[in-house]
């Protein structure tokens, strides 16, 4: 989409990037859709059950996750399809990027939880969190900038729970680790076509890596705290 004036320009920096068509924007909206409706049935199916098999932190940690991840999709799905000639957009974009910081945290969590507080679980969760928030503090204070650079940082937060690979494996179920190890897989397979700007529907794609990656990690969940308490 072209530009529409030097003060649309000033006031939407990324404005001049926005090339997606209506059927894109269409395509990026049935993804959103689909991953928030399976968010909210799949999600309060799964608090529901977990209710009766989950300690209270680990519910809470469980619960959080599902909040983050309708957070994520519903910011992203506002950002993307909100009109470009809009300053508000802009705004948006900065919560939307934030919110990935948030839902990568919200996801490690009611894993690290399985841990039973050993001293480096606990410095992990810390370590994550302390990340995400300065990551969020980043793009919410200075929305574009360090664009690249965040890429970096989101695939090096989410993939540093490899040093805890060991406590992980001895603790939670083989089922959950694969399903852990393959959304983290999906999620970095995805970035590939964040960045493919010059492929038609590449937004639509990549969400639609971020509701697969996002419903494994789920069923990993369900998996550990429902199917192995049974």
């Amino acid at each position: 989409m072209s530009d529409t004036g030097p003060q649309s320009q000033l006031d939407i920096p990324f404005m001049g990037r926005w090339h997606y068509s209506r059927a894109e924007m269409i395509a990026d909206g049935i993804v959103h859709a689909v991953g928030i409706v399976l968010a909210i049935s799949a999600g309060s199916a799964f608090l529901a059950l977990a209710a009766f098999h989950a300690g209270p932190g680990e519910y809470i940690a469980a619960a959080f996750y599902v909040v983050s991840l309708l957070t994520v999709l519903s910011v992203s799905l506002a950002y993307n399809l909100w009109p470009v000639s809009s300053p508000a957009k802009w705004i948006l974009r900065r919560f939307d990027h934030a919110a990935i910081y948030l839902l990568i945290a919200a996801t490690y969590t009611p894993f690290l939880a399985q841990l039973d507080g050993s001293p480096l679980a606990v410095s992990m969760i810390v370590l994550v969190w302390v990340s995400a928030v300065i990551g969020i503090a980043i793009k919410v204070l200075l929305p574009g900038r360090f664009d690249r650079l965040a890429v970096v940082f989101y695939l090096a937060i989410g993939w540093s729970g490899v040093v805890l690979v060991g406590p992980l494996v001895q603790t939670l179920p083989t089922t959950s680790i694969a399903l852990i190890v393959a959304g983290g897989i999906v999620y970095s397979l995805g970035v590939i076509f964040f960045a493919w700007r010059g492929l038609r529907f590449h937004n639509a794609v990549w969400h639609g890596f971020v509701v697969t990656g996002a419903g494994l990690h789920l069923a990993a969940m369900v998996d550990c705290l429902v199917i192995n308490r049974f």
